[in-house]
């Protein structure tokens, strides 16, 4: 295999790993999100694990392929060092994973307080609105604008037959 055919493998591998990480996060999307992230972090390191092949010529070859083909035809003695490379990478990856778990946990608390506090302020907000509305006359009254209707008696000019001019 000459320099260009092993960086073209490695280069297709990786455009089918990302692939296979796409459809593997879309099909753990429904799932609770403690659940979803580490199996997200379980495929990425299943797929992005690479583990030495040759150790005169610096040849490298996924972990998961070395590890299923010798395991399948029973050929070479490479599955111990790709299941030890899986557990470096994977305890790598878990570490950097809780990592970001500790960092995010104190910031969603915080951001979860300003969301209830901003929702207290809000249903406070709108109850004095209500009571404002409640005390306040509205502009639309027809006893605030316009002059009650006159009594049956009343001449024709104020029951309708005149003009009725607004109050002021």
């Amino acid at each position: 295999m000459t320099e260009n055919d092993y960086t073209l493998a490695w280069g297709l591998y990786a455009i089918a790993a990302l692939g296979c990480l796409l459809v593997g996060f879309k099909l753990t999307g429904w799932m609770w999100r403690w659940l979803r992230e580490p199996l997200r972090v379980v495929l990425a390191v299943l797929l992005l694990t690479p583990t030495i092949v040759d150790p005169a010529k610096d040849s490298f070859a996924p972990a998961i392929a070395i590890t299923a083909l010798d395991v399948a035809f029973k050929v070479g003695n490479n599955a111990w060092r790709a299941v030890s490379d899986f557990a470096m990478y994977g305890m790598g990856a878990f570490s950097l994973y809780f990592l970001f778990v500790l960092l995010r946990f104190p910031l969603e608390k915080r951001a979860r307080e300003r969301r209830v506090q901003a929702e207290a302020a809000a249903r406070r907000q709108a109850a004095e609105d209500d009571q404002l509305v409640d005390q306040a006359p509205l502009a639309a009254e027809r006893r605030d604008r316009y002059r009650d209707a006159p009594p049956p008696g009343a001449p024709a000019t104020l029951r309708g037959g005149g003009r009725v001019e607004p109050r002021l």
